[in-house]
């Protein structure tokens, strides 16, 4: 191989005819100590005739004398050999950035996908330019293999190879990335193309502190800070991703990293690379937001907090304010009131006015935005212009919190399940945020999208869940009146608004002159615990007014029903009482327990006690040849026997004992209270913190000799 002195056509002079005026470089062997890889082919087939040391590191030991095609045999893909036939045509040079990888064996002759910037311009001996065979194509390559797998490209780039990178900066590409070096105090110094291309900024504009104006307003803050701070402590990578703006005035989110330059141990100027990361950080945006959003509408039980959820994932990422409006559910065989919505939740970002009005019900304006969002079913944007705000383009009920919060943009999405709309939920964008975009409004369309099967699933919950509470009220009839007695019955749901249990009470009178008193509970929150209630009380009814037997034989004869028409109804338990005697005394209460909590007995002194002489095991849990036990317990007059389901004495992390005493110690002060009185103030505690329904049912005796008012009952 003869090295001798080269030259290389320039890019864009002529020599005054036409053709590409060559320049003048020095000999070959000045690539020699290079520390990037050089390659010399030259002719039409593309004779290897020289490479650097550096360019063997990577490619191995290649035979010179030997065609490209051949030499590179190995090189996956092989459409990048026709790179030399374009500029050896051409005389055009060619700069390829590390867009893909290069599959290539290196000298070790492992064959493996590496990446490459890679320089290509023709080139000739000095003075021997007059035949093809004169002409060759000259390659420089840098290996950015590390840079591109490890996303460090700051920190692999040596002081050394970066500078023979600018030093050949005519002939290797840094490719789509954005190269800079500051000095040590972080000033710019040295810019790239890149830099000036997509942010349109001068050079004059970029360099010192100026390039930290590319950024976005509000990201330019943190920015500074954390670049001041990474020259103040010099850490090892400095990395920072924020919003850059374009040249067209969009802004794109991009990540920096910057290494330090070290000579004789101080740090003599940095390094930075910034890449687009905008379609990265779209991505990641939408998976933590549905994932959000999912977590969110999953661990809400009801529709109203599933909806509100959705609310706090929206707000303040996608949105300034989001409110939520739900058609009201209604009333088994009730119509639903035209135009009606119920605002059930609003989320507004700090900073606006917090009272968009208070929630509730509100009447859709016909021909108004709303109204056309849910007579179309798809979503309406309107556009506000400052100042008033016409009510028929904004939700009802928000157009004076719209005007003070400065809403511009306000989008309805109607939320759309099995055909119908049940609910609306409005975005709102305010000053000085930005119009939604459709990248915003498709990722509240995602979230929302995504919260549908969990919305759907609340929904007909709250719909069953009202058809049992329904069923339920339904079946606690008023207790009877009775000469001489009086009778109250409470019922309250749980305290979790939209759950309804299965407690139920009963009273009646017997063709024998006894009257009933009767408490049930079957596990469960929902209709299929109402129903199995429903199913038991009647049963029970039935049993009791047919057969004239001790309660134990009738509770026996329900164990016996409930086995053979099914066993789907679980748990349940109840008590079963009859209140005889003669109209002026003495009574007594002739009852079985099965499985529930005794009665309680509270004598007009205030003595109260439990009755638990007919305990008994849980409905349908005897052996076929077991009895139940019944017992007799007589009632002194003006007593008070008292029936109640586990809700009145159960809370959490506590023993049954303890609520129990609890009940005791209260009903023994109420005694001579009237018995509504009485009934009331024993249910109002527990029924701001049970979990559970709690029914009760209590019965107040007649003084001595029967001498009472008429009988009196009261049903709550």
């Amino acid at each position: 191989m003869e090295v001798g002195a080269m030259v290389t056509e320039q890019p864009h002079g002529t020599d005054g005819t036409g053709d590409r005026k060559p320049l003048v470089i020095p000999a070959l062997d000045v690539f020699d100590p290079a520390p990037v890889a050089v390659a010399v082919f030259r002719g039409p087939g593309h004779v290897l005739t020289y490479t650097n040391a550096v360019y063997r590191q990577l490619f191995g030991d290649r035979p010179l004398g030997v065609p490209a095609r051949e030499v590179m045999s190995d090189l996956e893909p092989q459409e990048a050999l026709t790179l030399l036939d374009e500029v050896y045509r051409t005389g055009k040079p060619v700069q390829i950035g590390p867009d893909r990888p290069v599959r290539i064996e290196d000298a070790q002759g492992e064959v493996r996908d590496r990446w490459f910037s890679l320089s290509l311009s023709r080139a000739a001996p000095e003075g021997r330019v007059g035949t093809p065979d004169d002409v060759g194509v000259l390659l420089v390559a840098m290996e950015v293999t590390g840079e591109v797998t490890a996303r460090e490209r700051a920190r692999m780039l040596s002081e050394k190879r970066l500078r023979a990178l600018m030093r050949y900066q005519s002939l290797v590409t840094a490719g789509a990335q954005k190269v800079w070096v500051t000095d040590r105090n972080g000033g710019l110094v040295e810019g790239s193309p890149g830099w000036e291309t997509v942010t349109g900024m001068a050079w004059d504009r970029l360099r010192g502190r100026g390039w930290l104006d590319a950024a976005h307003p509000d990201d330019r803050p943190e920015l500074a800070a954390a670049w001041g701070r990474a020259v103040r402590e010099v850490p090892e990578l400095f990395q920072h991703r924020f919003r850059l703006r374009h040249r067209d005035g969009c802004y794109r989110h991009c990540e920096l990293r910057a290494v330090p330059i070290r000579e004789d141990g101080r740090v003599v100027e940095w390094v930075g690379a910034c890449a687009d990361v905008e379609d990265q950080w779209v991505a990641d945006r939408r998976k933590a937001l549905l994932a959000r959003a999912s977590a969110a509408v999953t661990e809400s039980a009801h529709a109203d907090r599933a909806f509100a959820a959705v609310g706090r994932v929206i707000v303040p990422e996608l949105a300034d304010a989001c409110g939520v409006y739900l058609f009201p559910e209604n009333e088994p065989g009730a119509e639903r009131e035209a135009g009606i919505i119920h605002r059930i939740s609003s989320t507004i970002r700090d900073g606006l006015p917090a009272a968009v009005a208070p929630l509730r019900p509100e009447r859709v304006m016909p021909g108004s935005a709303f109204d056309q969002a849910i007579r179309e079913r798809r979503p309406v944007h309107r556009r506000l212009a400052p100042g008033p705000v016409q009510p028929d383009k904004v939700p009802p009920g928000v157009a004076p919190w719209a005007e003070a919060a400065e809403v511009h943009d306000v989008v309805m999405f109607p939320v759309t399940i099995a055909g119908s709309v049940h609910a609306v939920v409005a975005v709102y964008a305010c000053r000085p945020r930005q119009s939604f975009g459709r990248d915003e409004l498709g990722l509240v369309r995602a979230v929302l999208d995504q919260s549908l099967p969990v919305f759907s699933n609340t929904l007909e919950l709250r719909h069953t869940q009202r058809i049992a509470l329904a069923l339920q009220r339904s079946l606690l009839t008023d207790p009877p009146l009775v000469d001489g007695l009086e009778i109250v019955a409470r019922y309250l749901p749980s305290s979790m608004a939209d759950e309804v249990g299965g407690d139920w009470y009963d009273s009646f009178v017997l063709p024998d002159g006894a009257t009933t008193l009767i408490i049930g509970d079957v596990a469960g929150h929902d209709l299929t615990a109402a129903v199995a209630m429903s199913k038991m009380r009647n049963m029970l009814r039935s049993l009791v007014v047919d057969r004239q037997e001790p309660p134990g034989d009738i509770l026996r004869r329900l164990d016996v029903s409930t086995q053979i028409l099914g066993t789907e109804e679980g748990t349940a338990t109840c008590v079963y009482a009859r209140i005889e005697g003669p109209a002026g005394g003495p009574w007594q209460l002739h009852f079985s327990v099965a499985g529930h909590p005794p009665p309680l007995l509270v004598t007009a002194e205030g003595e109260a006690r439990y009755l638990d002489a007919a305990q008994d095991i849980m409905l349908g849990g005897l052996a076929p040849d077991q009895e139940r036990a019944s017992t007799i317990e007589p009632l002194p007059p003006r007593s008070i026997v008292l029936l109640y389901t586990d809700g009145l004495v159960e809370r959490p992390d506590e023993d049954i004992d303890v609520g129990l005493e609890r009940l005791r110690r209260q009903a023994a002060r109420l005694a001579t209270e009237p018995l509504d009185d009485f009934c009331r103030t024993l249910v109002s505690g527990p029924a701001t913190d049970s979990s559970d329904d709690i029914a009760v049912i209590a019965a107040r005796m007649p003084g001595p000799g029967g001498q009472e008012p008429e009988g009196s009952a009261t049903v709550c």
